[in-house]
């Protein structure tokens, strides 16, 4: 090559590189825009119909980990999504809490919003990990003021033929079957709330329907890999339906996020089941 070509060579070079490095830095920037800042908020609205032995249609709305620190943008999504839907009952499987630094102040005012769109069944929560790491005082009293229904292994007729119980968390807590299942009637239609979707091997084949959480649908999903981390209490579940012994379990991917604020290719959702004659 001639000097004289040389200098245009190398310009030519040095500018093919910036391009590059300039595309990288594009796509880069677009993933942690999406991860931090788009795919958090965009929370979207799963429909599932599932034809049950009931006595009329019952419409759930299935939330699960807000992991609130008030009133944010997921939360306004949130409420407007029920608002439009117009579910006959609310259930959240847990860890509304932050994390074990959270504020139940927060909860507090989120729980009221929710209670505030009065579902004709009422709103109903059980405890994630979080709440069992760090307990409040006068727990009961807390619920009863947000206006929503605890169940710590206990049970409730939603109505005559479908019978709600609510586990304390696999994970932390102290979970017990046979103290949750008393009085409710064998021919009821039975729907379970616990937390971390493990406890699904000690109750598949005695509910009808399972609803858990804990897992966050693994978070940061990368195409074509297997999510390396999930918390303890997850087990072999991920995300969305299990079948096992004629029991059905939905693992909602929850609206919040744990550990880091980010969500990458796994949306936050809020689970609309209804039950069909």
């Amino acid at each position: 090559m001639a000097a004289g070509e040389e200098k245009p060579a190398r310009r030519a070079l040095w500018w093919r590189r910036h391009i590059v490095l300039l595309a990288i830095a594009i796509v880069v920037a677009a993933l942690a825009l999406d991860a931090f800042v788009i795919e958090p908020d965009n929370v979207q609205v799963n429909h599932y119909v599932i034809h049950a032995a009931v006595q009329a249609p019952l419409k759930i709305a299935d939330l699960s980990d807000l992991h609130t620190r008030g009133m944010g943008r997921p939360e306004r999504k949130v409420l407007a999504i029920l608002a439009k839907e117009k579910p006959d009952v609310i259930l959240i499987t847990g860890d509304t809490l932050a994390d074990p630094f959270g504020n139940y102040a927060a909860c507090m005012k989120v729980y009221k919003q929710l209670s505030a769109l009065n579902p004709p069944l009422g709103v109903w929560v059980v405890r994630g990990n979080w709440e069992v790491i760090r307990p409040i005082r006068h727990e009961r009293e807390f619920y009863r003021e947000a206006r929503v229904n605890l169940l710590v292994n206990q049970n409730h007729e939603l109505r005559p033929d479908v019978w709600l119980i609510g586990l304390d968390d696999a994970s932390e807590g102290r979970p017990n079957w046979a103290e949750a299942m008393q009085g409710v009637p064998d021919n009821a239609y039975k729907i379970a709330m616990f937390h971390s979707p493990i406890f699904f091997e000690v109750i598949a084949g005695k509910v009808n329907l399972a609803l858990a959480g804990h897992t966050h649908g693994g978070q940061v999903r990368i195409p074509f890999v297997k999510p390396t981390w999930l918390p303890a209490g997850s087990g072999p579940y991920l995300e969305g339906w299990y079948e096992e012994k004629n029991s059905r379990m939905y693992v909602n991917r929850g609206v919040g996020m744990s550990n880091i604020p980010i969500r990458f290719l796994c949306r936050p959702e809020v689970a609309i089941i209804t039950l069909e004659p």
